[in-house]
């Protein structure tokens, strides 16, 4: 057995972990699978998720002129390289708006290893994006203009200190620092990852957030639904159902102001701290001319070029010896197309001798058993399951149901030593509130031809051939891939400790940001599950 790197007098037995002084046994995945958990749900926590409002300080333009604000950092394929990001300028939204001119204001970058005097610069580019509706009555949106830098030739694991503007305006950001990732390799990890999906801008989100910061992490992920600035009409509206309150809309509006009160909200947090963004549903943002996901695409910085991608979309970076793939599920992902091909180029590419863990992230889960998006992304787990099992994909983290679940391991809904833990995030803290029933539950099952999501394309979930779930579209009780379930808000912190041992634990809301919610050692075994295998070995067969 390999033990855990970095723990405190901590012995090992029977496949749990206790940790001296503190009475605590935290399980591994060797001692799975588990039979499934389910927390009974609080009722005192279905209160409404209310958004700030714009009268709230922190969403407030409190810069000037061409000041910078807005800022936030993501990583480049590797840890020689970051983008810092920022916006400059008010955004304008009106019947008769007028783009700034991105010509107008330069994008540069001061930074070095001490606060001053700041002795490397680097230049970047520019843009702005529209957000328009060929419909009267309905106002239109430009952004600020938004900068990408990319910063090169950065040390691993170094602490950068840094500011943005345009010197011949002297408008500058205040000098600010991050901490570069450790160089791949088996030994070399970032100390802490948050996890967190479907976040929004509401009084939840702002304790997700607080708690999160508590929890000091290197980097964040965030696995899609991020702003929600769709549950708005253009003229300032919310509703936490959309199509329930506005089902006359012409089109699906939304309010892009909300994307700038998201972003000053963040600023604190991702302008120290990287982060990774994939899409999710309440991105697509469609407009005049069909145009989709612009504010996404624009507002942040995405290693695709460097990580050999076409697209915003879908994209890799390394973290030290753990490889993050970035998956869309709302563009095309069958064999056939780019994804899908950049898909299996990346993962031929991956070195498991550098970065020995593989961690895939998308937003709509395949494995959860909540009534709400129960089997609505089929469609992709039937295109690209195999490929992630073949090549050994360790953890996958998703969003789109706003609860908490822990699978065992699993591939094709049949309990699998080799297939990942996928684990669902998608309890950030949004207006649209918790998912708090199963799908098996009595009475609770949804109908077939419910469940795909509109912008997925096809319809690929059928009932189940085998296994206890056999000629049903749901199970009758907690499925047996389900390890644990609980409707709450909250974030999750990911440790990897060594190349064989990662620590997963995910923290409650309505609890202290240092209680613990669920908590477990992920194990990797390389030399039983090593990459394409012959499927032939099975923990136990679906029954």
């Amino acid at each position: 057995m390999v033990f855990p790197l970095r723990l405190f007098c901590a012995v090992a037995v029977a496949g749990f972990i206790f940790v001296d002084g503190g009475g605590v046994n935290i399980p591994s995945t060797l001692d799975g699978p588990f039979e499934p958990v389910t927390v009974p749900f609080d009722e005192s926590l279905r209160g409404n998720a209310v958004d700030l409002p714009d009268s709230d300080p922190r969403v407030k333009r409190r810069v000037k002129g061409f000041e910078p604000e807005q800022i936030s950092i993501s990583l480049s394929a590797q840890y020689h390289s970051v983008w810092i990001s920022w916006i400059t300028g008010e955004s304008q939204i009106g019947y008769n708006i007028k783009p700034l001119d991105p010509k107008t204001v330069a994008s540069v970058v001061r930074y070095g290893m001490i606060r001053q005097p700041l002795t490397h610069e680097a230049t970047g580019y520019s843009l702005v994006y529209n957000q328009l509706y060929p419909f009267e009555g309905l106002q239109n949106y430009t952004s600020g203009i938004i900068h990408h830098v990319r910063l090169t030739g950065l040390n691993p694991n170094t602490l950068y200190y840094y500011r943005c503007g345009d010197p011949s305006r002297q408008a500058w950001s205040k000098v600010d620092s991050f901490k570069t990732m450790p160089v791949s390799g088996p030994r070399n990890y970032p100390d802490r990852i948050a996890v967190v999906g479907d976040l929004g801008l509401t009084y939840n989100t702002t304790t997700t957030i607080s708690h999160l910061i508590r929890n000091k992490p290197d980097l964040v992920l965030l696995v899609g639904d991020i702003t929600y600035a769709n549950l708005y009409l253009t003229n300032g509206t919310g509703s936490d159902c959309y199509s329930c309150s506005f089902p006359q809309s012409p089109i699906h509006e939304t309010y892009q102001p909300r994307w700038d009160y998201w972003g000053r909200f963040m600023q604190n947090l991702v302008s120290k701290v990287p982060i990774m963004v994939v899409e999710g549903n309440h991105e697509i943002e469609e407009q005049a001319r069909g145009q989709t996901f612009a504010a996404y695409s624009s507002r942040f910085a995405f290693p695709s070029e460097e990580s050999g991608s076409s697209s915003t979309f879908y994209y890799s970076f390394d973290a030290g010896g753990i490889h993050f793939i970035m998956l869309g599920a709302y563009i095309p992902y069958n064999k056939s197309e780019d994804q899908y091909k950049w898909l299996e180029r990346d993962l031929a590419n991956v070195d498991r001798s550098k970065t020995p863990w593989l961690v895939a992230t998308w937003h709509p889960p395949w494995y959860s058993s909540y009534k709400a998006h129960y089997r609505e992304a089929e469609c992709m787990r039937v295109a690209m399951e195999e490929l992630l099992y073949s090549y050994g994909v360790d953890v996958v983290f998703n969003g789109h149901v706003h609860a908490y679940e822990r699978s065992n391991r699993v591939y094709n809904y049949t309990l699998d030593p080799c297939g990942p833990v996928y684990i669902t995030v998608g309890d950030g803290g949004n207006r649209e509130k918790m998912a708090i029933n199963y799908a098996d539950d009595p009475g609770q099952c949804p109908e077939p031809s419910t469940t795909p999501d509109e912008y997925m394309g096809g319809f690929c979930a059928t009932n189940f051939t085998s296994g206890p779930a056999a000629g049903k579209f749901c199970w009758d009780q907690q499925p047996e891939y389900s390890a644990l379930r609980e409707s709450s808000f909250g974030h999750g912190i990911l440790e990897v400790k060594n190349e064989t041992w990662a620590l997963w634990t995910w923290y409650r809301n309505q609890d202290s940001y240092s209680k613990v919610g669920d908590q477990i050692y992920i194990v990797r075994q390389p030399t039983k599950c090593p990459v394409h295998r012959q499927r032939t070995a099975r923990w136990f067969a679906a029954s």
